[in-house]
């Protein structure tokens, strides 16, 4: 006896018995050899002696008949297996009997490398979050002690890392009857088969083929109904980042088929996760089917009733709740919160609102208190050791007060308060629904049940409910998150992340002195992020964040935010040459989701242009409540781990409708009109100035002076300095390892790896000297040729820039994590006798030393050039690429900028070489004008790097509002020197001024006056400066 299944049957298909036909979508499964396997399983039962001889025929029977198994159990298992299970099943019926239970707790299972079989027991509409938990991906063992269980999941096991080479369909049919006829449990089972995909490698053409990317015993079970379905919404999945998902009724039946397809390995725990999501809402699947196919697409099917005991609303009101929490439950599957919701104590948008607020109490906790104002103001800063003790008491204080354990911990005892912190929040931002609207969501109308407490009186609330003050802050967190959240996409139909656009203003200015214009929050399963910017016209990076450990992860973590400010805030210095402001993006991988790069920034990417794009889809697009008021554009640009990613993000922004797609990424591809900054050494361009800048001051021959260099022959800045430079190289550290060789690293060979992109890993170590040597990460117990033996390949990697070998007269950072020289080190870069071991410094990795660092080695007598000066040549090169693609038409764009089968368009290659010629002029003028100041005034240089990048960036600010810009005739003579010559050549100054919007032709003429004005007379002029540096525009007027 099969499971029965509601609705009529359908007309014939070819080759399928009419008997095993269902209107909805799938072949039943029928085994005609089911009646002669059961005597023969009797038989064995029988031999075992376990189960007494005159109950056996009935058991079994039982199990065969009554219980209500769907037939495909006993086509795929043997006649051991079944028998063993009907024992097992006995043995617990008899163990339910002496404890005088109801119910029993049935766990059964066989797997395979192919295939595998699960069976337990199943209340229906009820999520079990203590029980076998087939379908769960359990949260990290920090949330949940389970890890042991994790065999047993099936969306870890099997569906979580499906891809197109390797997948998983799985059935699962919910028993019809119970075991037996005292008891009222049932059984849930759950089969799933690797798939034999009927083209595994299918081409673009045919990935849109439903019956070549599916599997084959699919095909042999799908209706034509099933395959339009999910054809259909198979390819809207492909053409989407985020699920697609529709519900269709069921013939004669109350029963809905909800169908909901998304891209492999872009969520985690969907299933189990979906499975409590329609148990909170009391509905229970009858049966569910998870479908793979080769073009990368997962579908999900379900077919749902509602629980006899409900009193809920009916079925299609909330079948329609369901469907829209869906893509809630996509963007964040699990939580450490999830219990609160499978037990009904919180709602889906209460528990995913709880963990984001977590989160954020994470990142803004105000640990420091005033305390550490007080001390800061006694302390001096000048003073190198109470800088040193003031920097350590402040990492301890943001480490130790308020761990992610302890917070959560806190959150956990309140639920009721989130609920409260919630309602708070969705008033601003739920919005409501039309007043004709005939079925208010579930969602609004439980809102209407929960007292809404206006933030004083909720304020109110939270102290006289928790206990201590440390509770208190971390609710009032809650508080601070609700107030300054401007727009979000929470309440979107349809998302891949969560998006925040905060207002930074909840910052203290204590951490943070420099204010920030926008910052948002983005929120995925795969991924927290930021981005950060100082001003409404701003350009900066998007950089992966990777953790080799779960020591690296914890470390990330806590100073994601300070690296993303810091990172912000010294591109904000090294865009002063340029229109755009500083920005910066980061997103942190999970620990556990280093392999999803790419995944995590396309949802990073869609989530923030949630918040950019005004909807005007319903179902999928919709307006949202927007406490800003204002439109905004965000400039993206490659940085670790995004270059690749760029192209994608610029038309993904076109496909979604971004009236600023062709200026949204810089760095793309050069069939896009991009300028790749790796292809090019954009960034070096500007680096090795600075390097040339000081031999050039000392009389130095480049040839003769050995060089230390962090960042290998793989990455853009590392191959690039590489190629450039004609130094001897004594040591390279790269993510693979260390390289060394005292008497120079083999050029040729090192230029071997920078064209390739090879890391060091790749060096032919027979071309090392008699004292190189190669230490790879992985490598423990190395001697080196000095009898020193390594005992850790890591640390040595992260260490060597540390070590007296790798001392020379140049040290160039291309690579390297944030702060890798602070005040805690520093000492290690000095000799015995105080001097530095590097003679000379140019800064290309951002933020590789802290500020407290460079001015203690100036201080020993090194010279050193920081990152804010010396690697801006690639926001240059991203900004005259952006201003190209503001200048020309479409027409025009593809036609000069555009590089088509291997042509390149004669004004590209012009255009390359003019951004060069820029590039290589400000990073001489900002050279000349730091030296200059430093022999002025004694001041360290690093310091009047951080003046002369203020002084620009006020000035341009004020010169954008004064009579300057009003005066036109000065105006055009100013932008006839600030935009490139060979743009006015093609287009002339006329046509550039009506096609550049004039916000950005504004932020040209003050940032090109106020660069250049700053360069030449430094940062305290005479009050006569400005006036003799406008003199000679004023001639040319009057001339």
């Amino acid at each position: 006896m099969s499971l029965s299944i509601p609705g009529t049957p359908a007309a014939p298909q070819k080759g399928v018995p009419v008997a095993a036909l269902v209107a909805d979508g799938y072949a039943n499964n029928v085994f005609a050899g089911k009646q002669e396997q059961l005597l023969k399983v009797c038989a064995y039962v029988e031999e075992k002696g376990f189960i007494p001889k005159e109950l056996v025929f009935n058991e079994v029977s039982w199990f065969y008949g009554n219980l209500g198994i769907d037939d495909m159990y006993f086509q795929l298992e043997g006649i051991e297996t079944i028998a063993q299970h009907i024992m097992a099943l006995y043995g617990a019926k008899i163990l339910a009997y002496i404890k005088n239970e109801d119910e029993l707790d049935i766990n059964l299972e066989r797997e395979t490398d192919e295939s595998a079989v699960y069976i337990n027991t199943s209340r229906p509409g009820v999520s079990n979050p203590v029980g076998p938990q087939h379908e769960k991906r359990f949260a990290p063992v920090i949330y949940r002690a389970l890890e042991d269980l994790s065999r047993l999941m099936i969306d870890t096991r099997y569906l979580d890392g499906s891809t197109k080479s390797l997948a998983y369909r799985v059935e699962s049919y919910r028993s019809s009857g119970t075991v037996s006829t005292t008891l009222s449990t049932q059984l849930r089972c759950y089969f799933i088969r690797k798939c034999n995909f009927v083209k595994a490698d299918p081409s673009p053409e045919e990935q849109k083929d439903i019956r070549l990317v599916s599997d084959k015993a699919f095909l042999e079970k799908a209706t034509e109904n099933t395959l339009a379905i999910y054809s259909k919404l198979m390819n809207e999945a492909l053409a989407r980042t985020g699920p697609v998902i529709e519900m269709f009724d069921i013939p004669n039946s109350r029963e809905k088929r909800l169908v909901i397809a998304y891209k492999q390995r872009s969520t985690q725990s969907f299933v189990s996760a979906v499975s409590d999501l329609y148990h909170f809402y009391e509905l229970y699947s009858t049966r569910k089917y998870v479908e793979q196919f080769s073009n990368g697409v997962t579908v999900l099917c379900l077919y749902l009733s509602q629980v006899p005991t409900s009193r809920g609303p009916p079925i299609e009101h909330t079948i329609f709740q369901v469907m829209k929490e869906a893509s809630l439950i996509y963007c964040l599957p699990t939580t450490p919160l999830q219990t609160f919701f499978q037990t009904g104590k919180l709602s889906v948008q209460e528990t995913i609102y709880g963990y984001v607020g977590w989160i954020f109490a994470q990142h803004f906790l105000n640990r420091l208190g005033n305390e550490y104002a007080a001390l800061l103001n006694i302390l001096d800063l000048n003073n190198t050791s109470h800088a040193e003790t003031l920097n350590k008491i402040k990492k301890r204080l943001r480490t130790d007060t308020f761990t992610r354990e302890y917070i959560l911990d806190i959150i956990k005892l309140y639920p009721d308060l989130i609920k409260y912190c919630y309602s708070n929040f969705a008033m601003e931002h739920y919005i409501s629904p039309p007043q004709d609207e005939l079925k208010p969501s579930l969602s609004y109308q439980r809102l209407q049940t929960t007292p809404i407490l206006s933030d004083e009186e909720l304020h109110e609330k939270i102290k006289k409910t928790v206990s201590n003050n440390h509770e208190l802050m971390i609710f009032e967190s809650y508080l601070a998150f609700n107030k300054h959240v401007l727009k979000t996409n929470f309440y979107q139909p349809t998302k891949v992340a969560l998006s925040f656009r905060m207002d930074p203003m909840f910052l203290p200015d204590i951490e943070y002195p420099t204010k920030l214009f926008g910052m948002f929050l983005v929120i995925g399963s795969e991924f927290r992020g930021f981005h950060l910017r100082f001003q409404d016209i701003a350009r900066g990076g998007i950089r992966i964040v990777r953790s080799r450990n779960k020591e690296a992860y914890s470390i990330n973590l806590r100073s994601l935010f300070d690296e993303n400010y810091n990172l912000a805030a010294t591109q904000q210095r090294k865009n002063k040459d340029i229109p755009e402001g500083g920005s910066k993006g980061t997103i942190l991988l999970d620990f556990n989701q280093q392999d999803k790069p790419r995944v995590a920034f396309e949802k990073y990417v869609d989530a923030v242009l949630d918040l950019l794009i005004v909807g005007e889809t319903p179902g999928i697009k919709e307006k949202i409540r927007d406490l800003y008021g204002k439109s905004e554009i965000l400039f993206f640009g490659p940085d670790e781990g995004t270059a690749d990613y760029m192209d994608w993000a610029s038309q993904h922004a076109r496909i979604r409708g971004a009236s600023f797609w062709k200026a949204f990424t810089t760095g793309k591809s050069q069939s896009l009109g991009g300028i790749p900054h790796d292809t090019f050494g954009m960034t070096t361009r500007s680096v090795h100035q600075y390097v040339l800048g000081i031999m050039r001051k000392l009389g130095i021959k480049e040839e003769n002076i050995r060089k230390l260099q962090t960042g290998g022959p793989d990455g853009d800045l590392g191959s690039n300095e590489i190629k450039i430079s004609k130094d001897k190289t004594i040591g390279i550290v790269d993510g693979s390892g260390v390289l060394y060789d005292s008497d120079g690293i083999n050029r040729e060979e090192l230029l071997r790896l920078a064209n390739k992109r090879l890391m060091i890993s790749n060096f032919d170590i027979s071309k090392l000297g008699p004292k190189g040597f190669r230490v790879l990460v992985d490598d423990t117990n190395v001697k080196l040729p000095n009898g020193i033996i390594v005992d850790n390949g890591v640390k040595f990697r992260n260490e060597f820039h540390l070590d007296p070998k790798s001392s020379a007269e140049l040290f160039v950072p291309c690579g390297g994590r944030p702060e890798a020289v602070d005040l805690g080190n520093v000492h290690e870069l000095l000799k015995e006798d105080g001097t530095p071991r590097f003679k000379y410094i140019v800064e290309g990795a951002n933020l590789f030393f802290t500020q407290e660092a460079r001015l203690r080695l100036e201080k020993a007598g090194a010279i050193i050039f920081k990152d804010a000066s010396a690697n801006k040549g690639g926001v240059t090169s991203s900004s005259l690429e952006v201003l190209a693609a503001l200048a020309f038409s479409d027409e025009e764009f593809a036609e000069h900028m555009q590089v088509r089968a291997g042509s390149t368009p004669a004004f590209y290659t012009e255009y390359v070489k003019a951004v060069h010629g820029i590039i290589e002029k400000n990073a001489e003028l900002e050279f000349e004008a730091i030296w200059r100041e430093a022999e002025r005034t004694g001041k360290a240089k690093a310091l009047i790097s951080d003046e002369l990048s203020l002084a620009i960036i006020r000035l341009n600010a004020e010169l954008q509002h004064t009579t300057l810009w009003d005066n036109v005739p000065l105006r055009l003579i100013v932008l006839k020197e600030a935009f490139p010559n060979i743009l006015l050549d093609k287009l002339g100054l006329d046509a550039l001024l009506k096609r550049v919007p004039e916000t950005y032709v504004k932020a040209i003429f003050g940032s090109y006056l106020a660069s250049r004005f700053v360069y030449r007379y430094g940062t305290q002029p005479s009050q006569f400066a400005f006036f003799e540096f406008m003199a000679p525009y004023f001639h040319k007027i009057q001339s």
